[in-house]
């Protein structure tokens, strides 16, 4: 692997003093990028989410470099000796467990650090379970996607956050753990019965896992194999289907609350106010308020 890397990836120049943000196998071995070998292969340190993790992976490669612990608990604290080590003229590689750093994973403090300091950062692509679920979603009618990550654990502001991204015209890639993906489906189906939702499990490893389907059908889904419940999870929320009217979906209560704040204030403000009162989607009741605006001034 060391001599397909360098053959590859040889001719690249990597400059010393430099943070390299390297992107990891999210389950699969296979997956890691010939230039990430290359690279692991020259950095003086390897600063990593998880010691035990990094070093299974550099064995695997046949690496042998000193760990450095960065995890989401001690990133501002160790970011400083990182940029120390830095401004001496290593190189040194930063990995996650599993994908691309500083996505719903530690990182992006420490990159923050290092360019304040003036120092360079480089990325390496590679593995994401946003992108690689995103790629078999087939949703044809979306206006491109956002990456949410991990919605509050529980209470009234997960339910308030998942009210917010349903009916969107665009999809929407949430993370979520086993313990809380039964909750998760549940509300869902709740809110959004008639989305259709591609669900990814235990992506890239040997019993991976991807099931597209109306959110009202997930949790009869889930329930009917006890496997179905384990592992790590990425859903896409598909754009939603278009429909006859903002104002026929909304609920009164949300379209009260515009009608009056839109009487006083502007539009995005008054938008913004009625999706916390009532927790309308903000696009329905962005598009009633621009058809309300049309009909005033008409």
């Amino acid at each position: 692997m060391l001599q397909a890397a360098e053959a590859a990836a040889g001719a690249q120049q990597y400059p010393a003093a430099c943070l390299y943000l390297v992107a990891t196998p999210i389950g699969n071995l296979a997956d890691i990028s010939l230039r990430a070998i290359q690279v692991l292969s020259l950095v003086d340190a390897v600063a990593c989410e998880d010691t035990r993790v990094t070093a299974g992976l550099l064995r695997h490669l046949g690496l042998h470099k000193p760990l450095l612990s960065l995890h989401q608990h001690n990133e501002h604290e160790a970011a400083a000796g990182l940029v120390a080590r830095l401004q001496a003229g290593e190189r040194i590689a930063y990995v996650s467990d599993a994908g691309t750093p500083a996505v719903s994973d530690p990182g992006a403090a420490l990159v923050a650090a290092v360019q304040a300091a003036g120092l360079r950062t480089l990325p390496l692509p590679g593995a994401s379970s946003a992108t690689t679920l995103m790629s078999v979603a087939g949703d044809a009618q979306a206006s491109g996607f956002r990456f949410v990550g991990f919605l509050p654990p529980k209470g009234q502001e997960r339910r308030r956050r998942l009210q917010a991204l349903v009916g969107a015209d665009h999809s929407q890639v949430l993370f979520e753990a086993p313990h809380r993906i039964e909750d998760l489906l549940n509300l869902l189906a709740e809110l959004a019965p008639q989305q259709r939702v591609t669900l990814g499990r235990e992506l890239t490893k040997q019993f991976e896992t991807v099931h597209t389907a109306l959110a009202a059908e997930l949790p009869a889904w889930l329930a009917a194999d006890a496997q179905r419940g384990r592992g790590e999870f990425v859903l896409v929320l598909h754009a939603a289907p278009a429909a006859e009217s903002a104002e026929e979906e909304l609920p009164l209560l949300a379209r009260r609350s515009l009608e009056l704040l839109a009487a006083e204030l502007p539009l995005k403000q008054a938008v913004a106010l009625a999706a916390e009162i009532s927790g309308a989607p903000r696009n329905q009741l962005y598009e009633l308020g621009l058809a309300m605006k049309k009909a005033r001034e008409a």
